[in-house]
């Protein structure tokens, strides 16, 4: 492939960020028409679609590519010219890391991580909550520099190394289970009020199906279920007895001991396990960053089994 032009690649970028060819127009301060003018020239030179023509545009799969190339490249032209002492104003403002992150670790171990992070450079966080198991879409289309996720193959131009599991107990409100769980533990959750987050949420199923011999088989958790998107309503929908589900052990534990929940099963649990993926970038800000969230990772979560 030809070499890319840096002024078509910054342009695309633009278009993406902006989401129309109007607004990347006023942020570039050239017209509509250069604008249009220069992501044809860099669709021609890769020989790809790269955009969508939607509102707000959409890169392709082909254009996600230059789209993480471009926002590589502006990190280290960044990270240069503060090391080479150029822009001195650009230099005290603060860093921008995009990570996308998992609602569960959000609301438990990763915030107060990322209290650890130096406060020289500034860092601003801008964190993207996504299930672990769908994280590295957002690297993938260059919208993020870092994910936890639950996906140990690395994304294309990405690190990865493992944080550790994630517990989750299976739990539920005592007169709840006393209604509900009144025989074989597989046959009753197959039937009981299920809290799952989203749509996308299988974790309530695979644990029904880890009840049955064959594990990984056969059907899994109730179709009565109810849908509650945030770490902390998840729980909470599970205590006011809404339905049984699977809560992290950091915030199930209080609970248990207050007995304002009781454990389905003592001798099932729920492992994840989670990763850092990150861009292979040699960006300072981005290292410190890594470093820390392993360390918090170590002292939060099980140890990854070998």
């Amino acid at each position: 492939m030809e070499e890319l032009p840096l002024e078509q690649v910054r342009t695309l970028l633009a278009v993406v960020d902006e989401g129309t060819f109007d607004a990347a127009a006023a942020a570039l301060h050239v017209t509509p028409s250069a604008i249009s003018q220069r992501v044809k020239a860099l669709e021609q030179r890769t020989g790809r679609v790269l955009l969508m023509r939607t509102k707000p545009v959409r890169a392709t799969e082909s254009g996600q590519v230059v789209i993480r190339f471009a926002r590589q490249l502006a990190r280290l032209e960044r990270d240069a010219r503060a090391e080479l002492g150029l822009g001195a104003d650009e230099a005290r403002e603060p860093v921008r890391l995009p990570m996308a992150v998992n609602a569960d670790s959000l609301a438990t171990w990763l915030l107060p991580a990322l209290t650890r992070v130096p406060r020289d450079p500034p860092v601003c966080f801008e964190l993207h909550r996504e299930d672990e198991g769908h994280t590295t879409a957002l690297l993938r289309e260059g919208q993020v520099m870092a994910a936890v996720t639950s996906t140990p193959d690395p994304v294309a131009g990405c690190t990865v190394r493992a944080l550790g599991l994630a517990r989750y107990l299976p739990v539920a409100r005592p007169d709840f289970a006393a209604r509900h769980l009144t025989g074989s533990l597989e046959r009753d959750l197959r039937e009981a009020p299920v809290i799952v987050f989203d749509r996308r949420d299988e974790l309530q199923d695979r644990f029904v199906r880890t009840l049955a011999r064959g594990a990984g088989s056969g059907a899994g958790a109730s179709s009565i279920r109810h849908h509650v998107p945030t770490s902390e309503g998840f729980r909470d929908a599970v205590a006011a007895g809404l339905g049984w589900g699977l809560v992290p052990q950091a915030q199930a534990d209080p609970l248990l001991r207050t007995g304002e929940l009781v454990l389905l099963t003592p001798k099932r649990t729920m492992d994840v396990p989670l990763y850092w993926q990150q861009w292979k970038l040699d960006s300072p800000a981005l290292a410190v960053v890594a470093q820390v969230i392993a360390e918090a990772a170590r002292e939060a979560l099980l140890p990854a089994a070998r």
